[in-house]
């Protein structure tokens, strides 16, 4: 059951982990800057506050253990964050946040893209979002930056100075409003422009 709420969709984090929740909110953000992303230190926080208007649960796996029938009631929506890649909650989609930076956002895109194949269920990204406006160019760059690739190797790659590379980064952060690779990565993957398995 797909709830759609006017305006943005909502996704609340349930985790009593303060700083892991405020990372989880950015990255997700970053990732579908489409949603609103509430967080709550613990269940019967987030059953205050309208729990049925959230279109996900990221929750710690101690939480979904504690109200476990809420959760699998709710399972479809539901993604417990583990500590650990080998222990996951075999009724439910898992996502371990105790891994480095990239290889969490590649699993949240993996499960955005397996949860949501072509974007289904999920709201339309805003126009600008969805038009190309990088130039040819700036995509190749894009393409190498978050397949990990330096300055000076993608200058080598392209056959362009390093001062035009560092021009060309510039001018796609700008463009897109990013700061960070990792939102370069999102996207790179959710426009097509780059394979997941790449990066």
């Amino acid at each position: 059951m797909m709830m759609h709420m006017q305006g943005r969709p909502k996704m609340a984090i349930v985790d009593p982990n303060t700083l892991a929740v405020l990372g989880l909110k950015n990255i997700l953000q970053e990732v579908m800057p489409i949603i609103t992303v509430d967080t709550f230190g613990s269940f019967s926080e987030l059953q205050a506050n309208n729990p049925e208007e959230y279109v996900h649960y990221f929750v710690a796996t101690n939480i979904v253990l504690e109200n476990r029938q809420f959760f699998l009631d709710r399972r479809r929506r539901t993604i417990v964050l583990t500590m650990n890649v080998n222990a996951p909650m075999s009724d439910f989609h898992n996502l371990c946040i105790n891994v480095p930076e990239k290889t969490l956002i590649r699993s949240i895109l993996a499960l955005q893209q397996g949860a949501h194949p072509h974007g289904k269920n999920m709201p339309p990204l805003p126009r600008i979002l969805q038009e190309q406006i990088l130039t040819d160019r700036e995509l190749e760059v894009l393409s190498l930056i978050v397949q990990g690739f330096i300055n000076k190797e993608i200058a080598d790659k392209l056959c362009i100075g390093l001062s035009t590379v560092i021009t060309h980064r510039k001018n796609i952060m700008d463009k897109l409003g990013v700061r960070s690779v990792s939102a370069l990565t999102i996207y790179a993957v959710m426009h097509g422009y780059v394979d997941i398995n790449k990066i």
